[in-house]
């Protein structure tokens, strides 16, 4: 029965990734196929803030709460009510600091005052994002995948109608308005993945007085697995932040126009990553099926169970990892211009692709660090690869000629670092179980 739900859960969750994947490709299609590279450019220049100020409003509840939950350690319905008035707290906050500091990231930070109201617009989106995440860590925890993957595609077509009825309309009215209206899109999207959510919550889900005051306890117990997770995905973000400001001003110095920064990056952020990164949802699907599974049975101490799912988790994320990664190297410009009518690109992904094989079984060991309370090493490890990544990101940008490679090959190695790490705690952790 284990297996089954382990299995069941896992199948589910990559249909799902995959139809999402899809209706995500197509949207990204018609995107750079109706609007110009300026917006584009643009909209990838912005994506950085937009990430970091995610992860710091999501505050990692999904992994926290699908832990707990799966544990059975507490009431689901208190733990959701002892999280939610963090959320509040901290999206109230985040949106007090983007009014006061968007400016300011724009013209200083980005060098470029066209990102301003898109910046900003960010503020809006943040609360109905973390409601979301918050919703789904619950199902997660119930080891219920059908909720998250109908959310997650209706987001995808609350996005992909608007790209094909919206966005043709308002791209006369400039890059600012039209960028900024992109942001904009995701208010309705995650407002329509959480109605989705709340839909599919139990018919008996009644809510009482008791149930709506905060537990220390449960809070505590979520916070363990989150506040780690948020770490991990802040500093990645911070380091995805500073990413186009290192690259403008390291770049500029070896005399590359600011016009050719920002444009190959968002090629590379744009065309060249969606590509390298195409399997990915398919080891997200294995991970998030992963975690609660392994999390309940680490509990009962059942340590031949979860490290055979490991290896089982490991084994289908190369099986499909591999073979892609492959083809890609092969034909990249069969992909660039399928998915984007164009071949900007193409080199990149046949001199780097190979890298990325590692980042396919990365996820899995994060999520087996995580559900073994290791959080806080998932957070050191990736703290490391992304010191690394940003310290040879600002190395490599200054050798002469060597333009955006740089920022593939330290994201390269921000990975290689990562993942040996993860397995080596692995390892370490069956080693002592042994003993």
């Amino acid at each position: 029965m284990k297996k089954e739900t382990f299995i069941k859960s896992t199948i589910i969750l990559m249909i799902g990734g995959l139809l999402t994947k899809l209706l995500g490709i197509l949207i990204k299609v018609i995107m750079t196929r109706n609007s110009n590279l300026e917006v584009i450019s643009l909209y990838m220049l912005v994506m950085p803030t937009f990430s970091l100020m995610m992860a710091i409003s999501q505050l990692g509840f999904a992994s926290g709460i699908s832990k707990v939950v799966s544990e059975n350690k507490d009431s689901s319905k208190k733990i959701l009510f002892s999280v939610l008035p963090i959320s509040i707290l901290i999206n109230i906050s985040l949106t007090i600091l983007l009014i006061f500091t968007s400016k300011y990231i724009a013209f200083n930070m980005l060098k470029n005052e066209n990102a301003y109201l898109p910046i900003l617009a960010i503020s809006l989106v943040l609360p109905f994002d973390s409601l979301s995440s918050i919703l789904r860590g619950f199902f997660f925890g119930k080891e219920k995948m059908i909720p998250h993957v109908v959310s997650n595609l209706s987001e995808q077509i609350v996005r992909l109608l608007f790209m094909l009825l919206i966005l043709p309309n308002i791209l006369d009215k400039g890059i600012v308005f039209t960028t900024t209206s992109l942001i904009l899109i995701n208010v309705l999207s995650e407002l329509i993945s959480s109605l989705v959510l709340i839909f599919f919550l139990p018919k008996k889900f009644s809510i009482s007085k008791s149930d709506l005051k905060p537990s220390f306890r449960s809070s505590k117990n979520v916070l363990e697995v989150a506040l780690p997770n948020t770490m991990t995905r802040i500093v990645g973000t911070i380091s995805y932040f500073f990413e186009p400001i290192i690259l403008t001003y390291v770049l500029t110095l070896n005399g590359y126009s600011n016009n050719y920064i920002i444009t190959q990056y968002g090629v590379i952020n744009g065309f060249v990553m969606p590509i390298l990164l195409l399997p990915g949802f398919f080891t997200n699907a294995i991970s998030n099926a992963l975690l609660p599974v392994i999390s309940r049975e680490y509990s009962k101490n059942n340590y031949k169970y979860i490290k055979r799912k490991l290896k089982q988790a490991l084994l289908y994320s190369l099986l499909i990892g591999i073979p892609t990664t492959i083809i890609i190297i092969i034909f990249p410009e069969f992909f660039l211009n399928l998915l984007y009518k164009t071949s900007h690109g193409a080199d990149y992904i046949r001199k780097i692709s190979f890298i990325f094989i590692l980042y396919y079984i990365e996820a899995p060991l994060s999520a087996f660090l995580q559900a073994t309370n290791r959080a806080n090493l998932v957070m050191y490890d990736n703290f490391i690869g992304i010191l690394f990544k940003t310290i040879s990101l600002f190395i490599l940008s200054f050798i002469p000629n060597i333009g955006l490679y740089s920022l593939l090959i330290s994201s390269g190695i921000n990975i290689l670092i990562t993942t040996i790490r993860h397995i080596i705690h692995i390892k370490k952790l069956f080693k002592e179980k042994r003993s």
